[in-house]
C-alpha cells in the first residue's frame, strides 16, 4: 500500500478523530473509504449511473417471501377488499 500525508484543516481533523473513535475504525480507513467512494461515483460528481438493482445489490437475500409474489394472480386475491 502507498503512503499519502495530508493536510487537512483542523475543524476536519478533528471530525476525522471523532469519527474514527466513535466508530472504532482508523482514520486511513475512513479516509479509503471516503476516497473509494468518490471513485465509484457516490460522491459529489458521480461518474457512472447505477441501477436501483445495483444499488441494492447487497440487500439481495436478506428478505423472505414468494419469489413470484409480483406474477403470480393468487397473491392478489384479497388486494383492494
Amino acid at each position: 500500500m502507498e503512503t499519502l500525508s495530508v493536510k487537512l484543516p483542523e475543524s476536519l481533523a478533528k471530525w476525522l478523530i471523532d469519527e474514527a473513535n466513535s466508530t472504532r475504525r482508523s482514520r486511513s480507513d475512513l479516509v479509503r473509504e471516503a476516497l473509494e467512494l468518490r471513485r465509484q461515483g457516490n460522491g459529489r460528481t458521480p461518474k457512472k449511473r447505477i441501477t436501483m438493482a445495483e444499488a441494492m445489490a447487497d440487500l439481495r437475500g436478506t428478505v423472505s417471501g414468494p419469489t413470484d409474489l409480483s406474477t403470480n394472480p393468487k397473491h392478489f386475491a384479497d388486494f383492494g377488499k
